[in-house]
């Protein structure tokens, strides 16, 4: 039976009552956790591709093949490398998603059936730490997007990070972070439903905008064949002598798999809501390899317009757009720029983390608690300073995490496909001294197989972290390491296939 086709589970668990009435006493979760019922299962394919166009068209994403241009890729070798990474990326969400659809659960439930319900918190916690990252990263692009188009409107001089008195920033700079933060936390407040609205709500509007803004790049630079000439993509980037394709080609593309394996890991958390597998995967497929690529073209087709426009390559669009001199134009384009920042990072953000912390405590942090506790700790990491350099950008931080949640990912794929054959009982899910407990709370083997797929990479991880440029006599670690998604995965997986023993369930019979 296909993914595509198997049937969904349905009705959620008959939880056992205690001898007093309600709830067993070991039960572990709450509201924000428990399984989502078939009748609250209404995502179509549609809201999951709008999901994904929301997510995916971002600055970060308009800047994605900026990096790998400026390495001395041509505009179209940055380009299949964004797309053929998020394609690699799509088969991990597709497969994990599988469960969240079937049983209706989200992601650190599912964790409990390989990491046991205590160990749970273990990668729970990992993936939440890694998206408080990318909210504090995504809430400063924001917020530097309001002060950055108010200072065109408002004709004052930008400040550049580091010249401020409060940790490098100016009173202006923090309090359009602050403010930009405060959105988010609005819709924290308001709760999951939200996501919805919002995303399908952005979705069409954010594809309208970048294509309106392609076109009318291309038309004022003269044309397609202007625009994507030899002379004027040469300028995007330069090539080094000793430039190595393929040398930069294999980092670059764990990087692009890494954009998203955070979202290959806890995409549980939405494919609960999808009607059925098929939703789920064609709504996948249709939103995020073709959304990642059109707004990365869209990105290479504007810095090369800007070429001819303005004389040099302008990657970022708020400096774009503060070439406008009309002030209905940049106020648009903020308001543009605040629904694409703010619909990728109340999704890919804030759900996961909140789903993740709740899960230390069920009782004590609800989801939004878990939101609030994300949202305080995207401030304290101080994102302005980790998205400086494109470079460590991208060795440092986007491959560096992928080798963590890649490990994750390889002992959650052979624990639910090779080790359970697709079948869970989700009662036991939620007992905390059930048959997920495995005795003490852990499963030592998951646990195992983790740390032996981080492992490997993690002396190219200390080498780049502490270069303060290219490695420029990479050695086996090195070289390992710009595999890194791909190393830990297999290696987790495959260790934990090879000791884990088989569950014996028989395929079809959903518990």
């Amino acid at each position: 039976m296909s993914l595509a086709t198997d049937p969904e589970v349905s009705a959620p668990p008959a939880v056992r009552p205690s001898p007093a009435g309600g709830l067993p006493v070991d039960y572990i979760g709450n509201e924000d956790l428990a399984p989502t019922p078939p009748a609250a299962r209404r995502w179509t394919m549609w809201n999951i591709a709008a999901l994904w166009v929301g997510m995916a068209v971002c600055i970060t994403t308009y800047n994605l093949a900026a990096g790998m241009i400026t390495q001395g890729m041509t505009w179209w070798q940055a380009l299949v490398t964004v797309a053929l990474g998020n394609i690699i990326v799509c088969i991990p969400m597709i497969l994990n998603a599988h469960p969240g659809t079937k049983y209706g659960i989200p992601f650190p439930v599912l964790l409990r059936a390989s990491f046991g319900t205590r160990g749970a918190n273990i990668p729970a916690v990992m993936r939440g730490l890694v998206a408080c990252g990318w909210f504090g990263i995504q809430t400063w692009i924001g917020g530097a997007a309001i002060y950055s188009l108010h200072a065109v409107i408002f004709k004052f001089a930008p400040a550049q990070v580091g010249e401020g008195p409060i940790l490098g920033l100016t009173l202006g700079q923090m309090s359009c972070f602050l403010l930009f933060w405060a959105v988010n936390i609005v819709f924290i407040l308001i709760g999951t439903h939200s996501i919805k609205w919002l995303e399908n709500l952005a979705a069409p509007f954010l594809i309208v905008v970048g294509l309106v803004l392609m076109f009318w790049a291309v038309s004022k630079a003269g044309g397609w064949a202007a625009v994507l000439a030899p002379e004027v993509t040469g300028n995007l980037g330069v090539r080094g002598p000793g430039f190595s394709f393929w040398a930069i080609f294999f980092p670059n593309l764990t990087a692009m798999v890494g954009y998203w394996a955070t979202l290959s890991l806890n995409i549980p958390d939405f494919s609960r809501y999808a009607r059925s597998q098929k939703d789920q995967v064609v709504g996948q497929v249709i939103g995020l390899p073709t959304t990642m690529a059109l707004y990365s073209f869209i990105g290479i087709v504007v810095a090369c317009a800007s070429v001819l426009i303005y004389g040099k390559a302008i990657w970022d669009p708020v400096e774009l757009l503060s070439k406008f001199d009309n002030v209905f134009v940049v106020a648009f384009s903020l308001f543009a720029l605040t629904v694409a920042t703010l619909s990728t990072n109340i999704a890919a953000n804030v759900v996961s983390p909140a789903n993740d912390f709740s899960n230390l405590a069920p009782k004590h942090i609800s989801f939004k608690m878990g939101g609030l506790i994300t949202g305080i700790l995207g401030i304290v990491i101080m994102p302005w300073r980790l998205i400086t350099d494109l470079g460590a950008y991208i060795f440092t931080w986007l491959i560096g995490y992928s080798a963590l949640l890649g490990s994750i990912a390889g002992v959650m794929l052979a624990d639910y496909y090779i080790v359970r054959r697709r079948q869970l009982d989700v009662e036991e899910l939620y007992r905390r001294d059930g048959k997920y407990s495995y005795g003490s709370g852990f499963n030592g083997r998951a646990i195992v197989a983790m740390l032996v797929g981080i492992a490997p990479n993690v002396p190219g991880f200390i080498r780049q972290a502490t270069s303060s440029g290219p490695i420029q006599d990479p050695g086996f670690f090195d070289t390992l390491y710009t595999y890194a998604w791909f190393v830990s995965l297999t290696i987790a997986a495959v260790v934990y296939a090879a000791i884990m023993p088989r569950e014996n369930t028989s395929p079809g019979v959903t518990k």
